[in-house]
């Protein structure tokens, strides 16, 4: 009887134990189910969160694109608007994310500067004499004050009787001023316009651009369109005066830019002379633009002026590469096989601006500083960041050029 309740106690407990081991295999499972359900759960958050930073990176992409075009709508305004109020929105991590055709991070991160110190010079009250000085203008709130701005302010003391406005010919730099910083600048069209609608009789426009190329082009069918509305106009020279027939052809302006912009290089070098860099086997390089109109020789003749003034250690060259020896690879191998040993790099461009800070002295693998250290025939590669504009003999040229055509309106 006892080996019976024996039995029959052990049966009980190893029921119990099992029922036990079936209850907790149980929970287990409904643990592991939960925990499943919550990683899900989070994986589904983080995607979702990712899609929604994609979808707004490209947004602010797609609205920077939109706003990257050479003409201005009715919309602009707004477009502008409505771009930098989309970048405000962003986190930011969405803001390394913005990328499109035209559009990045740069566009409305990259710090180029204090806007507020820039005049745009786009207000009324004219009067009737009217000097509009015309540039392709830059993003770069630095150089547009030091260069632009400070040819613009050197021609308004120069000729206190006139009233200078400004315009520019890029939109695409227009709009992104204007999206980034607030500050609007008339275009060609708008400036004319104001200066029609405030009475102007007499029109004096001075570009600033380098020579009489395709820009320069551009200005002049513009303002055929609205020489009947003034009662005269005229347009001074570009910085580099006359194109000439061939490279051996320079001229009196050719030369003052010659002597001007490498006594500023070398001063900035640190040297006493251009003969003490050379002693130093130091060469100076100015990159310019480059083009394929016609006036791409002016490059080859600013490279005859500098050998005719005995500069045997100045070097011209161009991003675009035209003319063919003005390329950088060609530019190098002449520094190289001049013996020079070391570089210091300066833009031949009135504004030191996305070119001179990205073609030239960028980190990119095909910007000049890059290519030069590349080369390995340098011991140093040094760049100045420095548009022409801000330098005083310059403006004294385009001051010039300006009393050569107000001169013009009095016979």
């Amino acid at each position: 009887m006892r080996k019976l309740e024996t039995k029959k106690l052990a049966a009980a407990v190893t029921a119990l134990a099992l029922c036990a081991g079936v209850l907790t295999g149980c929970g287990g499972a409904a643990s592991s189910t939960a925990s499943s359900a919550a990683s899900s759960t989070a994986a589904s958050s983080e995607a979702s969160s990712e899609d929604a930073d994609e979808a707004a990176a490209k947004n602010v992409a797609d609205l920077i694109d939109a706003i990257y075009v050479q003409e201005r709508s009715d919309d602009t305004d707004a477009q502008c608007e409505a771009a930098k109020a989309a970048w405000d929105a962003l986190t930011d991590k969405q803001k390394e994310m913005v990328e499109g055709e035209n559009a990045d991070p740069d566009y409305f991160g990259r710090d180029t500067g204090d806007a507020s110190k820039d005049d745009p010079r786009s207000e009324d009250n004219i009067g009737e004499n009217e000097l509009l000085v015309v540039s392709f203008g830059t993003s770069f709130n630095d150089s547009r004050v030091a260069d632009i701005k400070g040819i613009e302010d050197a021609l308004q003391e120069a000729y206190p009787d006139w009233s200078v406005r400004r315009a520019f010919t890029a939109q695409i730099i227009i709009n992104h001023v204007q999206a980034r910083d607030g500050e609007k600048i008339d275009n060609m069209q708008q400036a004319l316009d104001r200066a029609v609608a405030n009475g102007v009789k007499n029109l004096v426009v001075q570009p600033t651009h380098l020579m009489h190329g395709a820009e320069y082009d551009e200005m002049n069918e513009m303002l055929d369109q609205y020489r009947d509305k003034f009662e005269t106009i005229a347009v001074a020279e570009p910085l580099l005066g006359e194109v000439g027939s061939d490279a051996t052809v320079i001229n009196e302006d050719k030369e003052a830019v010659a002597k001007a912009i490498t006594a500023a290089a070398v001063k900035d070098a640190g040297f006493d002379s251009l003969d003490a860099a050379a002693a130093e086997k130091t060469a100076f390089v100015f990159m310019g633009h480059g083009t394929s109109h016609t006036a791409k020789v002016s490059y080859s003749q600013m490279q005859t002026t500098m050998q005719t003034l005995g500069y045997d250690n100045v070097f011209i060259g161009t991003v675009e590469g035209e003319p063919e020896e003005t390329a950088c690879e060609n530019v190098i191998e002449a520094v190289k096989a001049a013996g020079y040993t070391k570089v210091v790099l300066r833009p031949l461009m009135v504004v030191a601006g996305d070119h001179a800070n990205n073609d030239m002295a960028g980190s990119d693998d095909d910007s000049w500083l890059s290519m030069f250290n590349a080369s390995g025939a340098f011991e140093s590669v040094d760049c100045q960041i420095a548009g022409l504009g801000e330098i005083a003999d310059i403006q004294q040229l385009y001051i010039a050029h300006t009393k050569a055509a107000i001169d013009s309106l009095n016979g």
